[in-house]
């Protein structure tokens, strides 16, 4: 079902290898226009994610993709773990000393170590080897627990358009190049394979969207439960054989 993952990349071209760390840098913080003006939209994504712990202060949590720590804006949770492979983008966040445990990679984690809820915002239309990603999400959550994930609604017509009149035109103006190459070689996963995937490991899947339906939205948010643990174990097997 899923023969093309592992997804692998095409090399950016040259002119964009250059621009990629530091344009990546200022736009997970939100330091040009149009990217504040993201955040401010993407702030959706996070309140969805943040709804399970209003008034709870005491869910152990694992953040997948935690970036600059910025969902902790939106909630007091702990003890938290992250999973971040580029520690630059953390290391000097106000939010660096209420962080538990940090993870370069999901196969760093224990496989004794659960979590009451698993969360990610705005990563999981990056990861090239998604299914078996999502797979563990279930070897590592508590009974009862939930994966908690937020993604742009990329692979429709809102989303591209959106990006292509905010961040495209000001990528263009700065440095003179397509922000949809560099889109393309960033968001591997689109929407709809994201939701299939979380469909074929988790039983009770809920999608909300930021926008009319989940052909007309900016974002969706999944709220998965009732993990199918033999299934993914069956899985992981299958990867472990190759």
């Amino acid at each position: 079902m899923f023969e093309n993952y592992p997804k692998v990349r095409t090399e950016l071209p040259p002119g964009f290898q250059k621009i990629y760390a530091e344009h990546y840098k200022k736009n997970r913080e939100g330091e040009t226009s149009a990217s504040s003006v993201a955040q401010k939209m993407e702030g959706w994504m996070h309140r969805k994610i943040a709804e399970d712990v209003k008034g709870i202060s005491d869910k152990v949590t694992l953040e997948i993709g935690a970036g600059t720590l910025n969902q902790l804006n939106y909630e007091e949770t702990s003890p938290y773990d992250i999973i971040e492979p580029f520690t630059e983008l953390y290391i000097n966040s106000k939010f660096r000393n209420r962080i538990n445990r940090v993870y370069k990679d999901i196969d760093e984690v224990d496989e004794l170590n659960k979590y009451d809820r698993i969360t990610s915002i705005a990563t999981f239309e990056h990861i090239t080897d998604l299914p078996k990603v999502v797979a563990k999400t279930c070897i590592h959550l508590n009974n009862p627990g939930t994966l908690r994930v937020s993604i742009p609604n990329e692979g429709t017509f809102l989303w591209k358009l959106g990006y292509k009149l905010t961040t495209g035109i000001e990528f263009k103006i700065k440095y003179g190049l397509d922000y949809s190459i560099l889109m393309n070689y960033e968001h591997v996963n689109t929407a709809g394979e994201i939701e299939q995937i979380l469909s074929y490991f988790y039983e009770n899947v809920k999608c909300s969207c930021f926008g009319l339906n989940k052909r007309i939205a900016f974002y969706r948010f999944y709220e998965c439960s009732k993990p199918k643990i033999e299934l993914a174990k069956e899985y992981l097997s299958t990867l472990d054989r190759r």
